[in-house]
């Protein structure tokens, strides 16, 4: 019996650090960090766009929730640096390639609807392909957090996405009672 007990001490306490040290050190945990690299760069070009979106816009309405958003994007910025300090990690220097994308795509929109009363229609459209990929980027960070037992990584991952959510609903509720309007009206 004695052997047995040592036995299952020695495996129970092996469990123990595998799973203490589970969700800092495995593969997993390396794409999350590089994941939240990829949304850090992602909200920094995004506080680049947002001004000139909102400079673009036609409507005081949107040009009001680009700016809004503008301040939670620098906000979103502070959450990511605090969920890296959270885990006692550095977000390491990286390009996200589908925001450069993304924000290639709206202005070009802008260019192309510049003298058109679809402007506002086509700069909610690109604004929300944005917060769509953000979305899915948070939500895709929390799951991977709440996996991983980085409880306080979630909490905050979990505002963020929130607040990305709104600013999508924000979008589409100056889409219905405005710009979609005004763009049809001419």
């Amino acid at each position: 019996m004695p052997k047995e007990n040592k036995q299952s001490n020695r495996m129970s306490s092996r469990g123990n650090m595998e799973s203490e040290s589970q969700g800092m050190d495995n593969e997993l945990h390396q794409l999350f960090l590089d994941e939240l690299a990829d949304v850090y760069n992602a909200e920094q070009q995004l506080t680049k766009a947002l001004p000139k979106l909102a400079k673009a816009a036609e409507s005081d309405e949107l040009r009001e929730a680009l700016e809004q958003h503008l301040e939670e994007t620098e906000e979103h910025i502070s959450r990511l640096e605090q969920v890296a300090e959270s885990l006692d990690e550095t977000l390491k220097k990286k390009v996200c390639k589908a925001m450069k994308g993304l924000i290639e795509e709206g202005d070009e929109i802008v260019k192309e609807q510049k003298d058109s009363t679809a402007l506002d229609a086509g700069i909610i459209a690109a604004c929300q392909k944005v917060e769509h990929y953000e979305i899915a980027t948070y939500g895709t960070l929390c799951a991977w957090a709440e996996q991983m037992g980085h409880d306080e990584a979630l909490k905050l991952l979990r505002q963020t996405e929130e607040e990305e959510t709104a600013a999508d609903e924000k979008l589409t509720e100056v889409a219905e009672s405005i710009a979609n309007q005004r763009a049809q009206s001419e």
